[in-house]
């Protein structure tokens, strides 16, 4: 019998999972990576060490037009599935709060077991090949500047225009409209805020910690707590990283985008009142800078102090956001793929047969904490086992999933 063909774009997170499962089920499988080497962005996530995936599961973990589209793909390949799995290629992960690493501390170590992988199931990985045009002729062929490579399935997971790494330069949206899709439009997620005003080199390189609320139009959204980052143009850190995501969409459409930032959120108003008068009391000799002296650094002491009411500033700081750092310093994007024109169980397109999506490319974005790549995971593992001819059901055992070849 005739081995199915799936040519694959992107040789990241997800199109190397992809690849994997496919091969695993017999497919011939080609992956295309205008990169000199695949996983060259998952070397950078996690600040280089790869935060996998994650054993907590909140119910906001993953955002999008529609949010829920992950759910069968989180099933099919969940979390447990995904420790298994990398289990058996050879990482051994350590646990830090929920949050999985390799024990290595290296994301490179990640990539490598996924090539390795690959390359060992037969799986065909071109590196320099950037894919130019898709068209369906009796069957899919894929072009670069170099060949045509045809296939009766082809797996996009080309990734978003987050990051510096070359080749994050959106061109996976280009190949998605070209076949009839509907692109949200891209913009960074995961990424500090820059703020109006000319004062913040004062308190630039403070690491603090706080609340901090996300206000649309005057009406509170969101908030996140954790060490804050202020910054020469405004404010970053984890928390606003979670945030940032529905204050650059709300600038594109143009609503008013502000934060109020809580620096003493264990302290209520009335309990931060008496706290500063008794601390007054305990050293009388002190001015208003020198009592703050053990609760703040001493760079946001002073900018605290310049402001007319010192407890307003400390319980409710606001900054009214200009904008989002561009798309290299993201680690994500928001928008991307319309989910809604995509089978959320299967990946594979509505539009065009044959044609599947997997990864960022797809308008999913989740939190800080290693949603992203579990999402990576779960999304390229159902679009590899899907194009390769196999039914992928949550009701399923998870025999589909695991075992390296048949």
């Amino acid at each position: 019998m005739k081995k199915k063909r799936i040519v694959i774009a992107g040789a990241g997170a997800s199109g190397l999972t992809a690849a994997i499962m496919a091969a695993r089920r017999g497919a011939a499988v080609t992956v295309l990576e205008q990169n000199d080497k695949p996983g060259k962005k998952i070397c950078a996530t996690g600040n280089g060490r790869c935060n996998l995936t994650n054993i907590n599961m909140p119910p906001d973990a993953y955002r999008g037009t529609c949010p829920d589209f992950v759910s069968p793909a989180l099933k099919a390949f969940s979390v447990q599935d995904t420790i298994r799995f990398f289990s058996e290629l050879g990482i051994y992960t350590i646990n830090k709060k929920g949050y999985l690493y390799p024990r290595s501390g290296q994301a490179q170590s990640v990539a490598d077991v996924l090539a390795m992988e690959a390359r060992s199931l037969g799986v065909k990985i071109k590196t320099r090949e950037t894919v130019k045009n898709i068209v369906k002729d009796d069957v899919w062929k894929v072009q670069t500047e170099t060949w045509v490579y045809e296939a009766d399935a082809v797996i996009l997971a080309n990734g978003s225009k987050s990051s510096n790494i070359a080749g994050s330069d959106g061109s996976g949206y280009v190949l998605a409209k070209n076949l009839g899709h509907n692109i949200i439009p891209p913009l960074p997620a995961l990424t500090p805020l820059k703020c109006k005003g000319n004062y913040y080199s004062s308190w630039a390189g403070v690491r603090t910690e706080g609340e901090i609320t996300l206000h649309i139009n005057d009406i509170p959204l969101k908030s996140e707590e954790g060490e804050l980052q202020l910054t020469e143009y405004g404010i970053s850190g984890i928390p606003v990283f979670q945030l940032s995501r529905y204050a650059v969409r709300a600038l594109e459409e143009n609503c008013r985008v502000t934060l109020s930032v809580d620096f003493l959120p264990e302290f209520s108003e009335e309990g931060l009142h008496a706290f500063l008068e008794q601390r007054a009391k305990n050293c009388p000799y002190k001015n208003q800078k020198e009592l703050l002296v053990g609760l703040f650094p001493d760079k946001l002491i002073k900018v605290l102090c310049e402001q007319k009411n010192l407890e307003q500033a400390i319980k409710a700081y606001p900054l009214t956001v200009t904008g989002g750092l561009s798309f290299p310093y993201a680690q994500v994007c928001s928008g991307g793929v319309d989910t809604r024109e995509v089978n959320a169980v299967t990946m594979e397109s509505f539009l065009e047969k044959g044609i599947y999506f997997a990864g960022e490319l797809l308008d999913i974005d989740g939190t800080c904490g290693g949603y992203n790549l579990q999402w990576a995971w779960s999304s390229g593992a159902v679009a590899g086992l899907s194009a390769a001819g196999e039914h992928v059901s949550d009701s399923q055992p998870d025999s589909h999933i695991h075992g390296k070849r048949d």
